[in-house]
């Protein structure tokens, strides 16, 4: 007892303040800036986020297209994987999983994107006391709609390979970029198996020398097939096809050329462009012959696309099949009066002017764009009238 008394005494003298502080608290001090008073770091630029365009160049009505896209990835992606499960199901579990393949952004729960499209997805829990995800009826004769559409444009699809097999180097492309692409198309997704049907246009062969991996090829070259959308232009205006391409002359400063003698010489040099059915591979990739041939081959690639534009990662699918380069962006932004780059640095999207109004509606609806106008109308929908029915026509769309 004595020791313990010692003992305590000893600590007191070692901190003679001890019993005078014990009584005030510091929690009442700010140790903390508070928010608003921190300064704002200023967001780090991202290739991922940068706008490619300026804000003076930029064009909204291609902005917002691209934006539309990003907001119906889910849409569009689940539809399109769910679409190929067998019953058209999916575990929830399993879902969660599939960021990629379902677009939904990673990290988030995939239930939230689920409850964005109420008309289009539904979950509910099977016999055996799981939860599974999968289309409404609404959405399962949406789906059979589409596929009527695809049936019907067939042939329409069957002479947009041939094409891009015209214009491809070797007059070959592997089954799955073209597969990677559908739908920038409308190409179905069974597509490799309704190539059999036509053995006078196509053949599949196995490339040995890549992976084993099955190859398109062309069967027949079909001249009336072989004709772009830009020289059938050249024939009926002239003067405008000239007028939309800028390949400037180079030449020396003692020439000292007006401003108008400058644009006269520029013009003489826009056209022709070299064909985009011609075998590109043969020209010497850093001349203006070569680079006219990419810029017209881009143009008429843009052409066959059911909304006339295509992503950065669509022509590096193709890059070795057109004999394009690394510098293809640059290229491009030369040509400002025929073509528009939208999006941000890493994921840019380039528009063919020519294919909209300028209000930004394209002028030529395939049948496939109309039905995906009606898909993202649903898409939006958040309950149903409640008079209203479940078939296509009845719906009323807000």
């Amino acid at each position: 007892m004595a020791f313990r008394s010692f003992f305590l005494s000893s600590k007191t003298l070692k901190n003679p303040n001890h019993n005078f502080t014990a009584q005030f608290s510091t929690s009442f001090l700010v140790t903390k800036t508070p928010k608003h008073l921190k300064k704002k770091r200023k967001p780090k630029h991202s290739p991922r986020t940068n706008p490619i365009q300026t804000q003076p160049n930029r064009i909204t009505q291609f902005e917002r297209i691209v934006e539309r896209d990003s907001l119906f990835k889910f849409v569009t992606k689940s539809k399109q994987y769910l679409s190929n499960q067998p019953e058209h199901v999916l575990q929830l579990d399993d879902a969660g999983k599939l960021h990629r393949e379902l677009g939904f952004p990673r990290g988030r729960k995939i239930s939230k994107s689920i409850q964005q499209h109420p008309l289009l997805f539904q979950t509910y829990r099977h016999t055996d006391g799981k939860m599974w995800l999968g289309f409404t009826d609404l959405m399962e004769e949406l789906i059979a709609e589409e596929k009527t559409i695809m049936d019907s444009m067939e042939l329409d699809r069957v002479d947009k390979v041939r094409k891009l097999l015209m214009m491809s180097a070797f007059h070959r492309i592997p089954l799955c970029k073209i597969h990677h692409c559908r739908n920038l198309f409308g190409i179905p997704d069974d597509f490799r198996d309704r190539v059999e049907k036509y053995p006078n246009y196509f053949r599949v062969v196995v490339d040995h020398n890549n992976d084993g991996r099955r190859v398109l090829e062309l069967v027949k070259w079909d001249p009336l097939l072989a004709v772009s959308a830009l020289e059938r232009e050249f024939v009926v205006n002239e003067e405008g096809a000239k007028r939309k391409f800028n390949f400037p002359v180079k030449h020396g400063k003692d020439l000292d050329l007006e401003f108008d003698d400058k644009k006269k010489l520029n013009l003489l040099n826009a056209l022709p462009l070299v064909s985009p059915y011609s075998d590109g591979s043969k020209l010497d990739v850093w001349t203006l012959e070569a680079e006219k041939y990419r810029v017209g081959l881009i143009h008429e690639f843009l052409n066959l696309t059911l909304e006339k534009r295509a992503s950065i990662h669509h022509l590096v699918e193709f890059k070795e099949e057109f004999s394009l380069t690394k510098h293809t962006y640059h290229m491009l932004v030369k040509q400002p009066r025929a073509f528009y780059l939208a999006g941000t640095e890493m994921n840019w999207v380039v528009f063919l002017k020519d294919g909209y109004e300028r209000d930004g509606v394209l002028i030529h609806k395939d049948p496939q764009v109309l039905f995906n106008e009606k898909l993202y109308k649903y898409a939006q929908i958040k309950e149903m009238e409640p008079d209203s029915d479940v078939g296509l026509e009845n719906q009323h769309m807000t």
